[in-house]
């Protein structure tokens, strides 16, 4: 189930964000939010496994060969993280 960031109709802007001003005084958090927060966090890292490191053209058969390539592919990428901390 994809979870999208709800954007107000005409009119109701300034409701919305009173229920949000609502929401964040009393700490309120939904499942909803927290997962949200979680995928906006994970998004970089998939599309960088994606697009620097090989993950989207896999060119093995198999799932065990297939997991391997890609968990290559992630050992490589957190060594590039710890370098760029390094720095």
């Amino acid at each position: 189930m994809p979870i999208v960031d709800t954007r107000p109709k005409r009119g109701k802007k300034a409701e919305v964000e009173n229920e949000l001003k609502a929401k964040r005084s009393a700490n309120y958090k939904t499942s909803q939010m927290l997962r949200y927060n979680q995928r906006s966090s994970v998004e970089p890292l998939n599309g960088r496994l994606k697009d620097e490191f090989n993950g989207r053209m896999v060119r093995v058969k198999g799932h065990r060969k297939v997991m391997s390539h890609l968990m290559f592919g992630i050992i490589a990428l957190t060594v590039d993280q710890l370098m760029e901390f390094l720095e």
